[in-house]
Parts: C-alpha cells; structure tokens; sequence
C-alpha cells in the first residue's frame, strides 16, 4: 500500500491547522478550515483507490473478474465536498455579518462576543 496519500492529507491537515491557530483574520481562520476539510477528501480518497482498480460497471464483464475501486467511498468524498463548500459559505456569510456589525475580522477585537 502507497503511504504518500496518507502522507499529503496529514500534511494538508496540519498546515491548515497551523493556519487556524496563528491567524489573526476571521477569513483567513475560515480559508485554514476549509484547507483542512480538503485533507479529509485526499485520506477518502486513498482509502478507497485500488491498484490496477477500474469503474465497478459490470455491463461488459461478469462480477469478480477484475479489480473494482469502492464507488461508496467516491460517493462520500462528493458528499463531504458539497458539505465543506456549504459550510464555508455559511462561514464566510457569518464573517460578513460580523463585519458590518463590528467594523473588524480581528477576533482579537471582538470583546462583545466574550461570554
């Protein structure tokens, strides 16, 4: 089994991350999630590759003749991609709001947030 997949998506993770704890910009810290959602559609994706591996279509072929990829695994990166676009662009509004309320995306200068 190849470890470079495994590799670049606990990179990915850990640089966003890096990213998340040292930003001081509520958009940049949105951008740094979304980088480490992105981690999570490379470790799907090597989990589910097969070598050698084609579509799981079974029209031309009888079943078991060749080796298939997972097509569950494919269908769960689709639906975590949508998931991670809809949550940063619910982010990205709540940032927006933040803004024309407060003036800043500093968290720092956000003292009427703290509880």
């Amino acid at each position: 089994m190849h470890v470079l997949p495994y590799l670049v998506a606990v990179h990915l993770f850990l640089t966003g991350c890096y990213g998340l704890a040292t930003s001081r910009n509520l958009i940049h810290a949105v951008g740094c999630l979304a980088v480490c959602q992105s981690a999570t559609y490379v470790l799907l994706l090597a989990v589910g590759y097969r070598d050698g591996g084609t579509a799981p279509v079974f029209s031309d072929i009888r079943p078991g003749s060749r080796p298939v990829v997972d097509p569950v695994v494919q269908a769960l990166t689709l639906t975590d991609i949508v998931v991670g676009a809809t949550v940063t662009a619910l982010l990205l509004a709540l940032v927006l709001q933040i803004t024309k309320r407060h003036g800043t995306v500093d968290p720092d200068e956000l003292r009427e947030l703290r509880g």
